[in-house]
């Protein structure tokens, strides 16, 4: 006798194999809608037009909002989105802040004491304001000059205006190494004290403690090879990068 063939379990099967079979749309639709995040957030910290970029981010913002649900479908992918949509808003307002001190930097440019000598630059959010080693400091000293107090004092009041700004002061030196006469053991000494001793000198004219931090990085980043005495005098320099502090909600 053959065996009896039970037709009623065909259809269940066969809408279990239909089930399992489309759990990777979920998976993919999470996938899509955060890579598409992920690149607002890329685009969100280009330089690029302002207007522009705004006009862009709330179009791209309300189609997302509008198929959130339908989309990430589940939890975990809806938070992931929240936290990296929250982290491109934060980060377009950083960079809207920053922008307005870096025109203050104009006008330090122009003050007595760093005319002419401190360049600048604005990138990715930080700015970054650069000082000749050689006029803060005598050649292989690490003690503030009179100059270098000079310009160091022109800054105060700008640092001073903006409290919101952490200031790492970043001492940096050409390749040459300091002769055995020297006290000093090599550049990473050289460097890292004049950056102390440049913190030392703004805590002294009122600068907050908790807002500054000094790192020493030797002959590290050059700004051009130490291939000529003109070069090495442009990597002799330090850096004062700011960062803008974030406060709670």
């Amino acid at each position: 006798m053959g065996k009896e063939f039970n037709s009623s379990i065909l259809p269940d099967d066969i809408e279990e194999d239909e089930d399992d079979s489309n759990e990777w749309i979920t998976t993919f639709a999470d996938l899509c809608m955060l890579l598409l995040v992920f690149f607002i957030l890329l685009y969100s910290m280009s330089e690029i037009d302002a207007k522009k970029f705004d006009l862009t981010f709330q179009s791209v913002t309300k189609a997302i909002k509008g198929k959130l649900d339908r989309v990430a479908t589940s939890k975990v992918a809806r938070e992931e989105a929240g936290a990296i949509l929250n982290q491109v808003v934060t980060r377009r307002q950083i960079i809207k802040a920053q922008r307005k001190v870096y025109e203050d930097v104009k006008y330090l440019q122009t003050t007595k004491g760093v005319e002419g000598i401190m360049s600048a630059k604005f990138e990715d959010g930080k700015i970054v304001l650069k000082l000749p080693s050689d006029v803060l400091f005598s050649p292989g000293k690490v003690t503030l000059s009179k100059k270098g107090r000079v310009a160091i004092a022109a800054m105060k009041d700008f640092f001073i205006q903006h409290p919101d700004q952490y200031i790492n002061i970043k001492g940096y030196t050409d390749d040459t190494q300091p002769g055995s006469a020297s006290r000093l053991k090599d550049n990473w000494e050289i460097s890292s004290l004049r950056a102390v001793n440049v913190l030392r000198y703004l805590m002294k004219l009122g600068i907050k403690p908790n807002r500054l931090t000094a790192t020493g990085l030797g002959e590290m980043d050059p700004l051009v090879p130490n291939n000529s005495s003109q070069n090495r005098q442009r990597n002799r320099r330090v850096e004062f990068v700011l960062d803008k502090i974030m406060t709670g909600p």
